[in-house]
């Protein structure tokens, strides 16, 4: 993944074979990339002169899929989309450019990820409309492709490549969140409030019907992803605009989850209702089920989907909403769960986008953020793993020592031991076992094992130099196992903060924002063990007073690690038949 290892590419993907050729001076495109530009027309825009965004639902997803099939070689159905947040309106008359480019490659599955900005051709300027995630799976002949790996080159496609499967990850236990969140966590649903000024749900329901032609379908008969999206998009407007009295603005899509194709001659009964409404803004749920003949009874679920609306006035501000009343029973269901996805929005907006360096070293712990926090962590040492400009700064007795300086100065250590992979994992990500070889962790208590890949300890540190009073962190570890041949084993270290371990007074709060291990099998009985530490403000403080040691520091305590895993390498066996 480093551009000054190359032997980390041929680990990677050893059947993929040579990485794209460029000739001389020609700038690199990724082979998977596709544009699309297209110009807004009248007939593309809602009555305010704003491209709808059914439109460019559309685009977006025949965009992806020409992407998807370029790399796939066969044709390609959309399985998901991700959620989509639209951060600024496109008008008549301006262009849209929207390009998508394969991340990463599973078995019959892959990521595209899809950028679209907006053009005034007479200003020249350019917005950022939005960015999507979109998830493809390969078919010929009504049976899934294997498909071939990706080769991330530029130190975008890395990070994007090396985050795919957390986010593949994340996908799979969507609806186990919410489940979740509902049934331990206490979600203000604010049901007993003044009922005098409040709309009824049922004046906002809308039920449509659309029979699916050879224009709304592939060549496979197989309906469009994006056209099912875009009537969604329309019923679900319909159903806002019945509770404001006004014209809503789509602000974001939750995740689509395409449950099973629709052919053409199907019909599709799209339902909406709004589920919740906040202060300014409003929750409208979206069902999709097919039929074939009117004589059917049962019908076939294909979709569901939430999106949040607001309604803004001439300043462009969000105004205030009226309430909504939920029918008992399923209504109230509905209604609670949105208040649940509206908290797992905040939580994940603050958590995963916005920038690095604007993320708080130690965030609050709790089950309602638990899975984005967990993501975020793996996420963030991956993201660092995959930066092309790390500098060696020393090698000592094999042991390498790289330096980053970016938003923070990050450290790299890496080492080959004769230690199965599997083995070195579950040794490393017990932090309780951490003492018996790093110097500066004194003491570990595990303070909760919250599920199989993730808990939280409380770990007593010498003082820094300088200070009398030993440091204590809590830290969140999560830890994960390779996704595909070539992905390494993880644990990731982050900061967090919990109710039950406040600051005290008997020692120094310590944070760490990113730090962990990464794990690549480097053959038969071989890891490599890499090291990542984000140095935050306090650490600095440390290496500014210890330049001249702080090479062999990292180097004995590496050795250090190294003995423990092969002292220890044989007392494993009955716990590696699960990894």
């Amino acid at each position: 993944m480093f551009s000054n290892r190359t032997s980390r590419k041929s680990i990677s993907h050893p059947e993929s074979g040579d990485p794209p050729t460029m000739a001389e001076g020609e700038e690199y495109r990724n082979p998977t990339e596709v544009q699309m530009s297209q110009l807004v027309l009248p007939c593309h825009t809602n009555h305010r002169g704003e491209l709808s965004i059914g439109q460019l639902l559309k685009w977006i997803d025949t965009t992806a899929c020409l992407s998807a099939e370029r790399h796939a070689g066969c044709p390609c159905v959309t399985a998901s989309m991700d959620d989509i947040y639209f951060d600024h309106t496109i008008s008549v008359g301006q262009v849209v450019n929207i390009k998508a480019k394969v991340n990463r490659a599973f078995y019959s599955s892959m990521e595209v990820g899809i950028q679209v900005v907006s053009e005034d051709l007479c200003s020249e300027k350019q917005w950022s409309v939005c960015k999507a995630l979109a998830t493809f799976v390969a078919h010929r002949e009504l049976s899934k492709v294997k498909l071939k790996q990706v080769i991330p080159l530029t130190e975008e496609e890395k990070t994007e490549h090396a985050v795919a499967a957390e986010r593949r990850r994340m996908r799979l236990v969507y609806a186990d969140t919410i489940k979740d969140l509902l049934t331990h966590c206490a979600i203000q649903d604010d049901l007993d409030k003044d009922c005098s000024n409040m709309v009824p749900a049922e004046k906002t329901r809308v039920e449509s019907v659309e029979l699916v032609l050879p224009p709304h379908a592939n060549h496979q008969g197989n309906t469009f992803g994006g056209q099912i999206m875009a009537w969604m998009e329309n019923v679900a407007t319909i159903a806002a605009s019945r509770l404001c009295h006004a014209h809503p603005t789509l602000k974001a899509i939750e995740m689509f989850h395409f449950r099973g194709p629709s052919q053409v001659g199907d019909r599709l009964v799209l339902k909406a209702i709004v589920n919740n409404a906040f202060k300014h803004s409003m929750e409208v749920g979206v069902c999709v089920e097919a039929y074939r003949q009117e004589a059917e009874t049962q019908r076939r679920h294909i979709n569901s989907a939430f999106m949040t609306f607001v309604v803004l006035d001439k300043d462009d501000q969000p105004q205030k909403l009226p309430w909504i009343r939920p029918q008992p029973g399923e209504g109230e269901r509905r209604y609670r769960e949105a208040s649940a996805r509206k908290k797992i929005r905040l939580d994940r907006k603050y958590l995963v986008s916005c920038k690095q360096a604007e993320v708080a070293l130690s965030v609050p712990w709790d089950p309602s953020n638990q899975v984005y926090l967990s993501y975020y962590n793996v996420s963030s040492l991956k993201t660092l793993m995959a930066k092309d400009n790390w500098v060696l700064s020393v090698e000592i007795s094999e042991v390498r020592l790289y330096i980053l300086e970016e938003d923070f100065l990050s450290f790299h250590l890496e080492m080959v031991v004769n230690v199965d992979a599997a083995q070195v994992f579950q040794l490393l990500s017990d932090l309780r076992r951490r003492p018996e070889w790093d110097k500066h962790y004194r003491s570990v208590e595990l303070v909760q094992q919250v599920d199989e890949d993730d808990a939280i300890y409380h770990v007593i540190s010498p003082p820094l130099s300088g200070n009398t009073k030993p440091q204590d962190f809590v830290i969140l570890a999560s830890r994960r196992k390779p996704c595909d041949n070539g992905d390494p084993y993880v644990i990731a270290l982050r900061s967090v903060t919990l109710p039950t371990h406040h600051e005290t007074p008997e020692y120094q709060r310590g944070e760490t924002l990113c730090s962990g291990f990464c794990l690549w099998r480097e053959g038969d009985q071989m890891t490599k063990v890499s090291y990542y530490n984000q140095a935050t403000p306090g650490f600095l403080n440390y290496v500014t007073t210890n330049v001249s040691g702080l090479s062999s520091e990292f180097y004995n305590t590496f050795k250090a690690c190294e003995s423990f895993l092969l002292d220890n390498r044989n007392d494993l066996a009955p716990s590696l038949q699960t990894l």
